[in-house]
């Protein structure tokens, strides 16, 4: 049995909001630990049968890129939603959203 690792360091300023966004992963496939402006994480609680998340990004992350991050959020999204369930229908609704999410952004050209 394997075990593989995600680890996150979160730099905090003095209101306690993300200055610095560090990630590391023994499966990466890449040395040390690399930095990004945004964070969604989301997990499932099977006991309670609820969804728990931690979003975070620091003040460098431009409206502009968050958009861009939403955008691929949405469309990651209906990609792992249709190799978990095999539901064209559902996925192609969450992928129509998303375009129109990017059309409406003026994310896609």
């Amino acid at each position: 049995m394997k075990t593989s690792e995600i680890k996150f360091t979160i730099q905090l300023d003095e209101k306690k909001m993300p200055k610095k966004i560090e990630w590391e992963a023994t499966d990466a496939g890449f040395e040390d630990k690399k930095q990004c402006n945004s964070m969604m994480i989301s997990l499932w609680d099977k006991v309670e049968r609820i969804t728990l998340g931690i979003d975070l990004w620091t003040k460098e992350m431009l409206i502009e890129d968050m958009n861009i991050h939403f955008y691929q959020i949405f469309t990651k999204m209906a990609d792992t939603y249709l190799k978990a369930t095999n539901n064209n229908e559902a996925a192609k609704m969450i992928h129509d959203f998303s375009s129109e999410f990017a059309k409406k952004l003026e994310i896609l050209t």
